[in-house]
């Protein structure tokens, strides 16, 4: 009898080892399962921050030349009021032609690199463009219309450089 207890009890660890076994068996791929998952999770959250990183570095690439292009728009406005000065005194000398030449090849140089004016006058106000620094009464425009440009805005691909300084048009008094 002691024979078959001992091969009972035998039999008995055996199933005990064997289900410690599953269970540690269940428990390894359940474990597998999770670092494969965290795997995966971080595999995409990395190849996300690439491409993030891609689009930020053309963006950046894109925009590098603001600042350069936001110091030269000062002289390029002094260019401005220069011609329309020699304008208003009636100056066509050559001195006058070379600055409209310097002129125009700096807007040139701007737009071969993004940078464009922005058109504003005759447009219907957009805060987005424009910085109103006036109101003016108009019966030739509509409310709300730009009516005179005091100083040009300049766009940076489907950026604002600096907006357009100008006037804005509103509805003349009963009175005139």
């Amino acid at each position: 009898m002691t024979e078959r207890n001992d091969s009972s009890a035998a039999g008995d660890q055996v199933l005990n080892d064997l289900d410690a076994l599953r269970a540690n068996l269940q428990s390894a791929e359940q474990k597998r399962d999770e670092y494969l998952d965290l795997a995966q999770h971080t595999r995409a959250d990395f190849e996300n921050y690439q491409k993030r990183m891609q689009r930020d570095l053309v963006q950046e690439r894109r925009f590098a030349q603001t600042p350069l292009a936001a110091d030269l728009l000062p002289a390029l406005d002094n260019l401005e009021r220069a011609t329309v000065a020699a304008e208003q005194a009636g100056e066509k000398g050559p001195l006058v032609q070379g600055v409209v030449m310097v002129q125009s090849q700096l807007l040139d140089i701007l737009r071969r690199h993004g940078i464009t004016r922005i058109e504003a006058q005759g447009q219907p106000f957009d805060p987005n463009l424009h910085q109103a620094v006036m109101q003016q009464p108009s019966a030739d425009y509509p409310p709300m219309t730009v009516v005179h440009v005091l100083e040009q805005g300049y766009m940076i691909h489907d950026r604002v450089l600096r907006p357009a300084r100008v006037a804005v048009s509103t509805v003349p008094d009963k009175a005139e």
